[in-house]
């Protein structure tokens, strides 16, 4: 049960509160022109902390309560199979979503929900939105607050994604403030990873990813990573998977169009403690940004700013992609299409039969090409194909 409401100072905070508090800014207006904003501190009772299986455990009930509730929305969709460039790609078409609200790209949002300016005006003279990834959290979105590593201070929480094609898409967010333009930590991909084991050990199967940067196709600027549940393997997962490797240890590209690294996570990184998943995939993931970063500064016309790249973890591997645009203009319908991570996992998403359409007829590899980086002779990576 929250405790009082009331504006304190800092000092007061200090002198009489017993209990975690935070402090939520609240609008008082004063007259049609006069408004500001103050702090106001929320004491609540000691957080419960669940373990990444108790989290897994919740969606199915979770969900059905959130779309009951109408907290969060469920978009029913159809998967369209199309191979092309060797893959077999999945395109969902899911007519729903032109309803949908369009979310600001993460650049506009950075400005609009960012801590640094939640008390200030904009331009325009309306206040900045909430960030949806800060307390008080949606009741019907809020999966809870996972349990914290104990060398380790970082603290998450898990969240339903509001607006769902998938059931039980869901979202791993840092409790504080974290830009979505800076590189996963080791704890954020150690917690990633504990849920995958969690949702294998349940019978299940999660594909973690991460949009990273403005051209990445992110629409918040807090950070998350997302989850989405699958009956089989991404489309480049099971081309992943049949790389013959000679050296396991090492990064490697897929045979498709554009420039991505890869790196085989050891077998045993399944049944490491959270410490050692923490090391191994720290050390993985660095290795593959070096070739990210390498690419994108070998780029003629890269924009200005700080790399953009997606991310996508499994059990068993570790996918990197530099990004140089967030969308591709289809020639047929003129219409800008977003492409995150989910398109290089080999599932696009299009809101129209016109877009399917366009999207067979365009390419889906020539798609990704455009918005992805070119690849780099210089940089040592071998292309490995595939067993068929």
């Amino acid at each position: 049960m929250l405790g009082i409401r009331r504006v304190v100072t800092n000092l007061q905070i200090a002198t009489f509160c017993p209990r975690p508090i935070h402090l939520v800014p609240v609008t008082i207006h004063r007259g049609a022109r006069r408004r500001f904003t103050k702090r106001v501190m929320v004491t609540a009772e000691p957080v419960k902390r669940l373990t990444p299986r108790e989290i897994i455990g919740k969606l199915d009930s979770q969900f059905e309560k959130a779309v009951e509730s109408g907290d969060l929305l469920f978009f029913p969709s159809t998967v369209h199979k199309h191979t092309d460039v060797g893959v077999d790609f999945e395109i969902t078409l899911c007519l729903a979503l032109q309803k949908k609200p369009v979310l600001p790209g993460i650049a506009v949002a950075q400005q609009e929900s960012h801590p640094s300016v939640s008390n200030s005006v904009l331009s325009n003279g309306d206040l900045p939105k909430k960030d949806p990834f800060s307390p008080p959290y949606t009741e019907g979105l809020f999966l809870g607050h996972l349990t914290r590593e104990e060398d380790t201070e970082e603290e998450f929480v898990a969240l339903l994604n509001k607006y769902c094609v998938v059931p039980n898409h869901f979202l791993l967010v840092t409790k504080e403030f974290s830009p979505q333009t800076t590189p996963l930590t080791p704890d954020q991909l150690s917690k990633s990873y504990q849920l995958l084991q969690a949702a294998s050990r349940a019978g299940g199967k999660l594909l973690a990813f991460f949009n990273c940067g403005i051209l990445s196709g992110a629409s918040q600027p807090h950070k998350h990573v997302q989850f989405l549940p699958l009956q089989d393997d991404a489309p480049i997962e099971r081309l992943a998977k049949r790389a013959r490797l000679e050296q396991p240890d090492k990064p490697f590209a897929l045979d498709v169009p554009y420039a991505n690294f890869v790196l085989r996570l050891p077998s045993s990184t399944r049944d490491s403690s959270p410490s050692e998943v923490s090391q191994i995939l720290g050390l993985s993931f660095m290795a593959l940004l070096d070739l990210v970063i390498n690419n994108i500064r070998r780029q003629p016309e890269y924009p200005p700013g700080k790399p953009s790249f997606n991310v996508l973890l499994t059990l068993e591997h570790l996918h990197l992609i530099p990004r140089r645009q967030e969308t591709y203009r289809l020639e047929v319908t003129g219409e800008d299409l977003p492409v995150n991570s989910l398109g290089f996992a080999g599932m696009m998403l299009v809101k129209s039969e016109a877009e399917l359409e366009a999207v067979k007829s365009e390419g889906v590899g020539r798609i990704l090409r455009a918005v992805a980086c070119e690849e780099v002779d210089e940089i040592q990576c071998s292309k490995i194909e595939s067993d068929l």
